[in-house]
């Protein structure tokens, strides 16, 4: 690792450690300088010193990615419309093995870190390997018995 890099990490944990020894009003204060308004009436020691490392370890090194943003945005308005957010769509492991059954032929599929391989050949995608497999635009999680209204044995 570069040097400055373990400085700049060094430094984000001293300042996180350093979090503890704060008193409520030095965490309020230290809210304040972080989030641009005053923390919440109310709020917990530990709720302050929980958020307040978020937001420094966010500065330090990033924030959530945008999918993740889009994400919690959609379950966000879900919820301010009286809906329940969306399900989020399985993660499945690399080296897992999918089995598909389609007109009357066996489809092993396997999980890579980035797509999947059928027949020998890397995927970008279960939905491409679904559309290669029917000639049909499929979800390819749908397709492979991975989320709701997934085909029993059609075709």
């Amino acid at each position: 690792m570069a040097p400055r890099k373990q400085r700049a990490r060094k430094t984000l944990a001293s300042d996180l450690a350093a979090l503890h020894d704060l008193s409520h009003n030095e965490l309020q204060e230290r809210w304040s300088n972080l989030y641009g308004s005053a923390a919440p009436p109310g709020m917990s020691r530990n709720i302050l010193v929980r958020a307040i490392a978020y937001r420094i370890q966010e500065r330090a090194l990033g924030g959530l990615d945008p999918s993740t943003r889009r994400r919690l945005g959609r379950a966000a308005a879900d919820l301010a419309a009286g809906r329940n957010p969306a399900p989020l769509s399985p993660k499945i492991k690399p080296g897992t093995r999918l089995l598909r059954e389609w007109q009357g032929r066996v489809h092993e599929v396997i999980v890579l870190e980035k797509g999947v391989e059928y027949r020998g050949k890397s995927w970008p995608s279960l939905s491409a390997v679904a559309r290669e497999i029917t000639g049909a635009r499929w979800s390819g999680p749908r397709f492979f018995g991975l989320t709701k209204g997934a085909p029993n044995g059609q075709g």
